[in-house]
């Protein structure tokens, strides 16, 4: 069976600061998200958006690549990242 592997698993982990998507490895740690209908539609309409562009991904994944980059842009920002405006906070 032909890998799935895509430019984002090969690239170099020392390019970017901060938490970084794990990608198609075993997770040991498990969370569950309930989201309304409207956010499962945005989650596959991106899903499917990247798959036209050539980037096979799951929703795992694509959470896991989202969540690293919100903590990545909180970690540089601090107060000032898009996920504490968000979250209501400043």
């Amino acid at each position: 069976m032909p890998s799935r592997m895509n430019k984002d698993t090969e690239s170099d982990p020392t390019k970017t600061d901060g938490p970084m998507a794990s990608g198609r490895i075993h997770h040991p740690e498990k969370i569950t998200v309930y989201v309304s209908p409207e956010e499962w539609i945005s989650l596959e309409d991106a899903r499917l958006n990247l798959r036209r562009s050539g980037i096979v991904v799951d929703r795992g994944r694509l959470v896991r690549a989202a969540i690293a980059s919100a903590l990545a842009e909180l970690t540089e920002k601090g107060t000032e990242a898009d996920i504490v405006t968000r979250l209501g906070g400043e």
